[in-house]
């Protein structure tokens, strides 16, 4: 689905929870609420860097990114309005975001040491090939994460501090590893 199919997916959640079994989980419904929150913040305020932006609208090949996500995922809420306001800034990306917990399930193909974490950015060129794959979060928030899971923390904790993470770089991280990812 494009981009704007997602938040319209996304925002009938919000308003229609019973049409979507996994949202009638209560726990669900409220990260859901708080990610809509988060993304809005981010496509008001996100901008790509000159310098990603110059490098993005280098790429003359056709390339499709794939994004797999779901509505519920904190990371996601963060990284996904991000990846789609880069790839917005050349008409030779599409964007296709496909639900984790959905068919086709694509996430079997991108397992992250053994298990579904999201998202994932899965970025193909015309023919299909893979080009790159990056996720499920930046290095640098992922070995936090981490570290913060050995130490035993508790996963509010944990989350709490991933989100100040994501605040402070503010996109910085996942554009410099994207880019990283597609000059190989």
């Amino acid at each position: 689905m494009t981009f704007e199919n997602y938040l319209q997916q996304f925002e009938d959640i919000l308003n229609h929870p019973e049409n979507h079994p996994t949202y009638q989980d209560d726990e669900y419904y409220q990260y859901t609420k708080m990610n809509w929150t988060r993304m809005g913040r981010w496509l008001k305020r996100f901008e790509p860097t000159s310098t990603f932006e110059q490098f993005v609208e280098s790429i003359t090949e056709k390339q499709q990114w794939i994004i797999i996500t779901e509505p519920w995922c904190g990371d996601a809420a963060h990284s996904v309005p991000m990846l789609a306001k880069m790839a917005s800034k050349n008409p030779n990306i599409t964007v296709d975001i496909q639900l984790r917990d959905s068919a086709p399930f694509l996430i079997d193909s991108y397992l992250t040491n053994g298990g579904k974490s999201i998202p994932i950015l899965v970025i193909r060129n015309e023919q299909g090939q893979d080009l790159a794959v990056w996720g499920p979060r930046p290095q640098a928030c992922q070995e936090l994460f981490l570290n913060m899971k050995a130490q035993g923390a508790d996963f509010s904790e944990i989350k709490e501090e991933i989100q100040k993470w994501y605040n402070a770089d503010k996109g910085t991280e996942i554009q410099k590893e994207i880019q990283a990812l597609l000059e190989k």
